[in-house]
């Protein structure tokens, strides 16, 4: 599982990546879109505090600029790398106290927290992409099996007409 998670990581990188090259090859942005992708880095550096019992140095829906999510997206994959190298496999069971955005407490195990933030980036790049794409301009293609590939998954463009 440790092995799956530290691909997602890897994945998550790449995401960010391309999510933000996305963003800033647009000629204006949307602002939704801007704001979606700001939300995924808040969350992803929010968790990681949590993961390591300290303050976030970012609120869950923070207000950024390309470059400031530039530097929230490099923040967050070192972050994660770095917390990632230091797990056992039996730490993913461990539980984590924390207290969320609404006050309420929780505590969940390290492994669903990790799982739940790469699932929740992936969520919210896809809206991102549908507000660039609604706007005329060209989403990255983040899919899983693209960064696996190392290229994009076929769109509807690319799809053979039927016989």
């Amino acid at each position: 599982m440790l092995e799956h998670l530290n691909r997602l990581a890897h994945h998550m990188k790449w995401a960010d990546a391309c999510t933000l090259e996305a963003l800033r090859a647009a000629e204006a942005p949307p602002a939704p879109a801007l704001a979606l992708y700001a939300h995924v880095l808040g969350a992803e550096h929010v968790w990681l505090a949590r993961l390591q019992g300290e303050p976030s140095g970012l609120a869950v829906w923070p207000t950024l600029t390309l470059d400031g999510c530039a530097e929230a997206s490099a923040d967050s994959s070192r972050g994660y790398a770095r917390f990632l190298s230091s797990l056992a496999p039996a730490d993913l069971e461990r539980k984590v106290k924390y207290t969320n955005s609404a006050g309420l407490s929780f505590e969940d195990a390290i492994g669903d927290i990790l799982l739940h933030v790469f699932l929740h980036g992936a969520y919210h790049r896809g809206q991102v992409a549908q507000q660039l794409r609604a706007e005329g301009q060209t989403p990255a293609a983040t899919d899983y099996i693209a960064f696996v590939r190392g290229t994009p998954a076929a769109t509807q463009a690319t799809r053979s007409a039927p016989p």
